[in-house]
C-alpha cells in the first residue's frame, strides 16, 4: 500500500501549502521539493504494490514497498511535530511576535535549521527509494483520481444494495434451514430440551443459516422466549449471561431486571433459571469458539420437558461435539455450495440486471472463477459485488480470471479464501483502501454506527473533497461502495431505509484486514496477551491490556480509542498519565463508554486532534484549554454529564459536529426528554459546522445560528414564543437543513414557525415539541419530509390538518403526542408511504375511522391512552399491510370491547395490550395474527 501513503502525505503537503503556510515559513521551499519528489513517484507505485502482492514474503518488492511505506510516514511525522511545535509557541508569544521570530530561528527543539537537515536526509532518502525502484522494472501508470473514475457509480444511491438477503436470494440452505425448524417445533423428543450445533468453517453461511431459522414464522409463533447472543472469540461468561436475560425481555417487550450489572455469575445463573423455570424458550450462540461455552450456560437454562430449543454455531468440531450431551443433540456439518448451488448463487449476485442470465461471452470465465471459489458463499458473494462492477467488459473479466490464478492455486482451503478476498481489497481505489482498513480498529462482530465512522474517517483525512459535495455526503459514497462490493455488511436500517450500522464479516476482518493492518502497522488491537506496537497509526485499547496501554511510553498513534468500558473500577486516564506527551500526534481520541470523569487540561496541546467523543463518560466539565485544539472537527458530549460549553470552544473554526445531549426527565412536559447543552453567544466562526444538536436557546443564540448556513441538523430547546421570529428568520437562511428540532420552554409556550422563508427544502425530520397555533403553512410542500413528529401541539379539530399531512408523499413516520384536540379522525385517503402511525395522548378522541385504500403500506400502528375512544378503529381490515397493532394504557371497556378471531396462517396483525405503571412497562395481552370483526 505505498501507492495509498504517498498519496495521503501529498495531499497533506498540498494542503498545508495552500491553507498553512504561515506556519511554514522559512521550510516553505523545502516542503514544496518534497511533493514534487513524492508526486514523480506515484506513476509507478500503482505497479509496485501489485507486484509485492503477488511476491514472497523474502522479496526484494516487498522490501521495497515497506520502505516506501514507512518514508512517507516519517515524512508526515516530520512535519506535524513541526506544526505542532509552531502552534504551541504561537499560543505562548502570539501570532504575531511569533511568526517575526519564525523568520531567524524556530525555539527549542525544532529550530528551522534542525527541520532543514531533517528534510534534506528525507529528500536524500527519496532519491535513494526511487534509484533503486529501477532493479525492479516497475511500469508507469497515469494517476486517475477516484473521483473521476468511480464518478458513474457513486451517483447512483445504493442504499437499496445494502438491505438484508431475502428468501428469495437464498442459495443451497434452505432444505437445512427446514429441517431445523421442523426439529425445533417437534419431532419424538419435543418436549426435551434439545441442542443442534451448525459446524463448519467461516464464510459457509452458519450464521445466515441460523438466523432464517430464528426469524421464521413458524419458529417464533412456537417460541415466546427466544434469544440471540454473539459469542465470538474474546467473552466473558458473565456478559453472555447479562446478553441472555436482556434479550429475553425484549423479545417480550418487558423490561430488564434492575441490578444485572452487578450480578456475579452465581446470581446470574440463579435469575435466569427462575425466569425461564416453566417457559418454552430458543436460543441461538452464534459463532462459539470455546467448549467451556456450554459448560457454562447450559447450567442457566433449565430442562423443564417444555420443548426448549438451542441451536450452536460454530467454526470448530469440538465446541459442537462437546454440546451433544445425549442422543437427541444434533450435530449438523455445513457443507460448501455444490457446483450447481455455487453457480446459481454467482449468478444471482453478478448479473442481477438480467436475472442471473450470464452472457455466452463470460461464461468460460465465470465458471472457473466459481469453480476456483470452492463452493464458499462468502467469497463468491465478494467476488461477484467486484465483477457486478464492470458489466460486460470482457478484457476486464479476462484480466481477473487470468491473475485470480495465481491466487487460489497455491492453497485451496482458508487461505484460498483470503487470496479471492484480498483480490477484492486489492482492487479498491487507494481512498477505500485506507476507509476499509479502520474497520480493523473495532472488536470483531462489533457493529458501527455509520455516523462514528464516517466522522472517524474525514478526522483520519481518509476522505478526498470533491466540488459540489460535503466531506460527509463523499464518506456516505465510499461506505455506499464498500457494502456494494460485498466487503462490509449493513447491520442495521431503520424504518425509513436508512443505514444506520454497519460490520465487517469476521471472516474478512481475520482474513484479510488485520493481516493488512499488521504487516503495515496501520492498526493495532491492544489486548492481554498484546505486545505493543509502537508503529501503529490506529490504536484501540481493551479492557483487558490496562498494563501494557499504561506501560506504553510514546506513540506515533493518529488515533486512540477504547472498548468494552475501558477501566473496570478506575477511568482511562489513570494508568496513562501525560497523555498528551505520550501521544503528540493524535487526530481521533474517542472515551465512548468509558468511567473517564475528568478530562485534563493539557488535551489542549493536542494540536492536531480532529475527533473527541466523550459520549457516554462521567465528564461533567470541560477544560477551558479545549479552546486551543484549532483543528477540531467533531465534539460529541451525547450521554455525557456536561452541561455548560465552555466560551472557548467558540474559537474553533474547523468545527463539524457539536453533539450534546443527556436525557432527563423533563417535569414541565411530563416525559423524559433530552436535556440540551449552554452555548455562549459568539459563534460566528462556526462556518462549517453541519450538526449542531440540541443546544439551550437564547436570545442571541437564535439569531446567530443564521450565519450557520452549512447546517445540516439542528436541535434547540427551551424556546421562548419572543423568539420565534428570530429563529425562523435563521432557519430561513439554512438552504441546506435536513433535520429540525424545537423545543418549547414548557408545555403552554407557543412554536410559532409559520414565518420561515424560504422553507427549507431539503428537509426530511421535523420534530416540534410544544403548542402551535396552527399547523406551519410550509409544511404542506415539505416533499423530502420522511418522519415528522408533533408533541403537545393542542391543535383545535380541524380536518385540514389532518389532510395536509396525508398530502405528504414521502412521509413514513408519524407521531402524534397530545397533539389534537379532535372528538374525531377519519384516515380518508393519502400516506403513500406512511408505515408507523403513533397517536399517543388523544384525549378528547371518541372515533376513528380508517376509510378503504388510506394508509396502504402501514406497518405499525401505536394508539393510547385515548381514554374516550370507545372502539378499535372502523376500518381497520382495509389496513392490508398492518404487522403491529399496540394499545397503551386505553380504558377497560375499550379492550374489554377488542372482537379478533386468531389465527394461525398470519393474516392480519400482531396485537399488543400494553400497561404502565410509573417507569414499568407491562404486557397484558399479546395476539400473535388477529383477524378484527
Amino acid at each position: 500500500m505505498a501507492e495509498t501513503a504517498v498519496i495521503i502525505v501529498i495531499d497533506k503537503l498540498v494542503s498545508l501549502l495552500t491553507e498553512e503556510g504561515n506556519l511554514l515559513r522559512g521550510i516553505h521551499d523545502e516542503v514544496t521539493s518534497i511533493k514534487d519528489l513524492l508526486e514523480s513517484m506515484t506513476s509507478f507505485l500503482k505497479d509496485a504494490d501489485e507486484k509485492a502482492e503477488r511476491a514472497n514474503n523474502s522479496s526484494g518488492v516487498k522490501t521495497w514497498v515497506k520502505q516506501t511505506r514507512e518514508m512517507a510516514s516519517h515524512i508526515e511525522d516530520v512535519i506535524d511535530e513541526y506544526m505542532h511545535h509552531v502552534a504551541r509557541n504561537r499560543d505562548k508569544h502570539g501570532l504575531n511576535g511569533f511568526l517575526h521570530k519564525t523568520t531567524h530561528i524556530v525555539g527549542g527543539l525544532f529550530t528551522r535549521h534542525e527541520i532543514s537537515l531533517k528534510i534534506q536526509r528525507i529528500k536524500k532518502r527519496i532519491r535513494e527509494i526511487m534509484k533503486t525502484s529501477v532493479a525492479y522494472g516497475f511500469n508507469s501508470t497515469q494517476r486517475i483520481p477516484f473521483s473521476s473514475s468511480r464518478r458513474d457509480n457513486m451517483s447512483f444511491d445504493q442504499r437499496m444494495t445494502s438491505l438484508y438477503i431475502e428468501e428469495v436470494e437464498l442459495v443451497g440452505i434452505q432444505t437445512l434451514r427446514d429441517k431445523l425448524i421442523g426439529w425445533s417445533i417437534g419431532g419424538e423428543v419435543a418436549s426435551r430440551r434439545s441442542v443442534s450445533s451448525v459446524v463448519g468453517m467461516g464464510g459457509l453461511g452458519k450464521t445466515t443459516l441460523a438466523k432464517k431459522v430464528f426469524d421464521n414464522s413458524r419458529f417464533t409463533e412456537w417460541f415466546d422466549w427466544r434469544a440471540w447472543i454473539t459469542v465470538s472469540q474474546s467473552y466473558k461468561n458473565e456478559d453472555i449471561l447479562r446478553n441472555m436475560i436482556t434479550e429475553f425481555h425484549r423479545t417480550r417487550n418487558e423490561s430488564v431486571p434492575e441490578g444485572i450489572e452487578t450480578m456475579d455469575l452465581r446470581l446470574l445463573i440463579h435469575t435466569l433459571r427462575g425466569y425461564l423455570k416453566e417457559k418454552r424458550y430458543a436460543v441461538v450462540f452464534d459463532d462459539v469458539w470455546s467448549t467451556n461455552l456450554w459448560e457454562c450456560v447450559k447450567l442457566a437454562l433449565p430442562d423443564n420437558n417444555n420443548g426448549s430449543r438451542i441451536i450452536i454455531t460454530t467454526r470448530k468440531g469440538e465446541v459442537a461435539a462437546s454440546c451433544r450431551e445425549a442422543f437427541f443433540d444434533q450435530v449438523y456439518d455445513l457443507e460448501p455450495l455444490s457446483p450447481d448451488k455455487a453457480w446459481e448463487l454467482f449468478c444471482k449476485k453478478t448479473f442481477r440486471d438480467s436475472s442471473g442470465y450470464c452472457p455466452p461471452e463470460l461464461k468460460k470465465f465465470a465458471t472457473t472463477i466459481v469453480s476456483r471459489c470452492g463452493g464458499l458463499p462468502l467469497a463468491i458473494v465478494a467476488i461477484s459485488g467486484l465483477l457486478s462492477t464492470r458489466g460486460g467488459d470482457v478484457p476486464q473479466w479476462r484480466k481477473l480470471h487470468d491473475s485470480l490464478g495465481s491466487e487460489l492455486e497455491s492453497n485451496p482451503h482458508l487461505t484460498n479464501v483470503t487470496k479471492i478476498l484480498s483480490f477484492s481489497y486489492h482492487d479498491l481505489p487507494h481512498r477505500l483502501k485506507t476507509c476499509f482498513l479502520y474497520f480493523g480498529t473495532y472488536p470483531e462482530n462489533c457493529p458501527i454506527r455509520c455516523s462514528t465512522l464516517i466522522r472517524q474517517w474525514i478526522a483520519e483525512g481518509f476522505i478526498q473533497e470533491q466540488i459540489g459535495k460535503t466531506l460527509e455526503e463523499v464518506a456516505e459514497e465510499y461506505l455506499a461502495e464498500l457494502i456494494q462490493r460485498s466487503l462490509v455488511q449493513v447491520s442495521y436500517v431503520d424504518e425509513r431505509g436508512v443505514r444506520r450500522e454497519c460490520q465487517v464479516h469476521d471472516v474478512m476482518r481475520e482474513a484479510v484486514i488485520l493481516l493488512k493492518t499488521r504487516d503495515m502497522s496501520f492498526s493495532q488491537f491492544l489486548e492481554e496477551d498484546s505486545r505493543f506496537n509502537e508503529n501503529s497509526r490506529h490504536l484501540s485499547v481493551d479492557s483487558n491490556a490496562y498494563n501494557i496501554f499504561g506501560s506504553i511510553g510514546s506513540s506515533r498513534a493518529h488515533s486512540l480509542c477504547f472498548f468494552n468500558g475501558i477501566g473496570g473500577p478506575q477511568n482511562p486516564l489513570m494508568s496513562c498519565r501525560n497523555l498528551y506527551k505520550r501521544f503528540k500526534l493524535l487526530r481521533v481520541l474517542d472515551f465512548e463508554d468509558s468511567l473517564l470523569d475528568h478530562l485534563p487540561e493539557e488535551v489542549g496541546y493536542m494540536y492536531h486532534l480532529k475527533y473527541l467523543s466523550l459520549r457516554n463518560t462521567r465528564v461533567k466539565i470541560l477544560p477551558k484549554s479545549i479552546g486551543k485544539l484549532a483543528n477540531l472537527e467533531t465534539l460529541d458530549l451525547k450521554q455525557s454529564l456536561v452541561h455548560e460549553i465552555p466560551y472557548a470552544i467558540n474559537k474553533l473554526p474547523k468545527l463539524r459536529n457539536l453533539l450534546a445531549y443527556n436525557l432527563h426527565n423533563n417535569k414541565q412536559l411530563g416525559r423524559t426528554t433530552k436535556r440540551a447543552v449552554v452555548i455562549h453567544e459568539g459563534i460566528e466562526r462556526w462556518r462549517n459546522l453541519q450538526k449542531l444538536y440540541t443546544v439551550e436557546a437564547t436570545d442571541s443564540l437564535v439569531k446567530e445560528i443564521g450565519n450557520l448556513k452549512q447546517l445540516r441538523r439542528l436541535g434547540i430547546q427551551k424556546l421562548a414564543r419572543k423568539q420565534g421570529k428570530d429563529l425562523c428568520a435563521s432557519i430561513g437562511k439554512m438552504s441546506h437543513l435536513q433535520s429540525l428540532e424545537v423545543v418549547a420552554i414548557n408545555g403552554d409556550e407557543i412554536i410559532n414557525l409559520q414565518s420561515i422563508s424560504p422553507p427549507p427544502q431539503r428537509l426530511q425530520t421535523l420534530i416540534l415539541i410544544g403548542r402551535l397555533k396552527k399547523l406551519p403553512d410550509w409544511i404542506a410542500g415539505s416533499s423530502f419530509l420522511t418522519r415528522l413528529d408533533l408533541s403537545w401541539s393542542r391543535l383545535a379539530g380541524d380536518p385540514n390538518t389532518l389532510k395536509v399531512l396525508q398530502g405528504l408523499p414521502n412521509l413514513v413516520q408519524l407521531l402524534i403526542y397530545d397533539a389534537f384536540s379532535c372528538e374525531e379522525l377519519h384516515f380518508e385517503e393519502g400516506f403513500p408511504k406512511l408505515k408507523e402511525l403513533s397517536l399517543i395522548k388523544l384525549n378528547s378522541l371518541k372515533f376513528m375511522r380508517i376509510h378503504n385504500g388510506a394508509l396502504p403500506l402501514l406497518e405499525s400502528l401505536i394508539i393510547g391512552p385515548c381514554p374516550q375512544l370507545q372502539q378499535v378503529p372502523s376500518g381497520i381490515r382495509n389496513l392490508k399491510n398492518l404487522k403491529y397493532l399496540d394499545f397503551l394504557d386505553m380504558p377497560s371497556h375499550f379492550i374489554d370491547g377488542i372482537q379478533v378471531q386468531e389465527t394461525e396462517h398470519h393474516v392480519g396483525p400482531k396485537v399488543i395490550v400494553v400497561k404502565t405503571e410509573g417507569e414499568r412497562v407491562m404486557t397484558t395481552k399479546i395476539i400473535d395474527s388477529a383477524v378484527f370483526m
